[in-house]
């Protein structure tokens, strides 16, 4: 599946084709991310729309490119650059081949720049929410929106731009004279849609996508939910079914299908929604018992398998064996629960790119490269595996979600793996390194959300290391272990930048670990991206 499009070539082209059939359109649109905090939000608000929108590499995607794939629209995203100081790598003749553009923030003044139009050092930066003016109360970017005056706006930039007479003014704000803007195919704001404190958001990449671009095959995530709870309701009727429920996105929304089935089907269907704790954050069991804990058509049970993770990775020491180890048990937990309640199926959350990232073909058995072996694919249960979400990508499974009621604390929570806590622990796993890493995440995620980072943040925890430093606790001289936190600001994941920490919540986090957890010596953040580096380290 296509990740972060670099070059449209004849294999690029093909790829894409096979998952536009999966998501049943002949559209597509482009995002270049600029670099912006909120890029993944970006991809979010057009995911809910329905729309295709495949992120493309600024510095390497040309305007050649674009001819060849031939997008309805094109979006950019915000960033911390300046046009006039250092510009980001971006091909400006595509703002010459007529189709439409939506710029946000520095992407509006790239176009702006290109068409002749001045942008400088503003003497008042604008930074939070501000009252956007509107000027044009009949522009199709604006068309449908309901409001008095103007309607508030989250602004974060340190360039204007300024009038001229090439430049429709949509809108302004108290120091941006040109907060909105249109130049024929060309559409800009200043300000961030894709934030919630943006109010009308949603509706500005409506009316881009459907109004502006003339958009009409999104996905139908209704007509595809029902398609498959009808299905289910048929196969599963008179059935047990254990569902290996981890409270992520995927399982979540397989959890919430299967619901929808239980009530159609012409037979009882009962389901059973397993949790398996021992290599799990700190709050995630809570997080699963608070959705799924009372629901009268679910029977959630949880299994503490510490004790299996522990003896299978006694003497385990790389990421990949690591993921082989944690397997096994995953597969044997399930296997055992199937047989305790004399389960007929065993579902999962399992997407089409975990299949293919194994290396297994989808729909004709091919031969991949394996890039990792997924812990919930080729398992080979005793009991029949259903996977309702197999023929899914990420973004199209978490709009099935939406569209049969997952709420959004489910569909929204950070990502996390499936091999859980022992990719993010160096060496060998133990007990006591299993519960300093849940507090060193309980004390990072606690610190972001008092921030208000976590909605920016993309992803984010903490590897435990096992590098030594020498460390002074009390009058006298010890040594502990080096914990390194990161956090990235990313879209899909697949590319994503080094999350900027304010200093100050940066101290605070060091200072509770290093004071709060006995083992711990000193505490580093990684600034790197990816690439170079991988999210995980394994």
């Amino acid at each position: 599946m296509i990740s972060t499009l670099t070059q449209v070539t004849p294999e690029t082209l093909g790829e894409i084709a096979k998952e536009m059939g999966i998501r049943r359109t002949q559209e597509v649109f482009l995002l270049f991310a600029l670099g912006s905090q909120f890029d993944h939000l970006i991809k979010q608000k057009l995911d809910e729309l329905g729309v295709f929108c495949l992120v493309a590499d600024p510095a390497r995607v040309t305007a050649n490119d674009v001819r060849l794939l031939k997008p309805i629209g094109i979006i950019l995203s915000g960033g911390p650059a300046s046009v006039h100081t250092d510009p980001p790598p971006f091909d400006a003749a595509i703002f010459d081949l007529g189709i439409p553009v939506f710029g946000i923030c520095l992407g509006f003044q790239l176009w702006a720049q290109h068409l002749g139009v001045q942008v400088q050092p503003a003497d008042k930066r604008e930074f939070g929410v501000h009252l956007l003016t509107i000027a044009d109360h009949s522009s199709p970017l604006i068309g449908g929106i309901t409001y008095s005056t103007g309607f508030q706006v989250l602004e974060s930039h340190g360039d204007r731009i300024l009038p001229h007479p090439d430049l429709e003014i949509l809108g302004s704000t108290e120091h941006a004279p040109v907060a909105a803007g249109h130049h024929q195919h060309l559409w800009g704001v200043q300000f961030h849609p894709e934030v919630s404190d943006t109010e009308h958001g949603l509706e500005l990449f409506e009316n881009f996508c459907f109004t502006i671009c003339g958009a009409k095959d999104t996905f139908p995530a209704g007509d595809v939910s029902q398609e498959k709870i009808a299905h289910l309701a048929q196969t599963l009727a008179g059935k047990i079914i254990l569902l290996a429920l981890s409270g992520g996105t995927d399982s979540s929304t397989v959890a919430y299908l299967l619901k929808a089935a239980r009530i159609r089907a012409t037979l009882p269907i009962q389901i059973v929604g397993v949790y398996i704790k021992g290599i799990d954050r700190p709050d995630d069991e809570a997080h699963v018992r608070e959705f799924f804990g009372q629901q009268p058509w679910l029977q959630l049970t949880v299994v503490d398998a510490t004790e299996q993770f522990l003896e299978a990775l006694k003497g385990v020491t790389t990421m990949e064996k690591k993921r082989e180890a944690m397997r096994n048990v995953y597969k044997a937990v399930l296997e055992a629960e199937a047989e305790r309640w004399r389960a007929n199926v065993i579902a999962q959350g399992t997407l089409y790119t975990d299949i293919s990232e194994s290396g297994e073909g989808y729909d004709s058995g091919a031969t991949k490269a394996r890039i990792k072996q997924h812990h919930n694919v080729g398992l080979q249960f005793s009991v029949p595996e259903v996977t309702p979400l197999a023929d899914q990508v990420k973004d199209t499974g978490r709009n099935i979600g939406r569209a049969v009621g997952v709420p959004e604390a489910l569909l929204l929570r950070h990502p996390f793996p499936g091999p859980g806590l022992i990719l993010r622990i160096e060496g060998d796993i133990t007990k006591d390194k299993l519960g300093i890493a849940r507090v060193l995440d309980d004390i990072f995620m606690e610190e972001i959300r008092k921030a208000g980072l976590y909605e920016s943040i993309w992803q984010a925890g903490v590897f435990l290391t096992h590098s030594v430093t020498k460390c002074t606790k009390g009058d006298g001289a010890d040594f502990g272990l080096v914990a390194e936190c990161w956090a990235f600001w990313s879209v899909n994941g697949f590319t994503a930048q080094a999350a900027e920490i304010p200093w100050e919540v940066m101290k605070t986090i060091s200072r509770r670990m290093t004071n709060e957890i006995r083992e711990i010596g000193a505490v580093c953040f990684n600034t790197s991206d990816k690439p170079p580096r991988t999210i995980e380290r394994g």
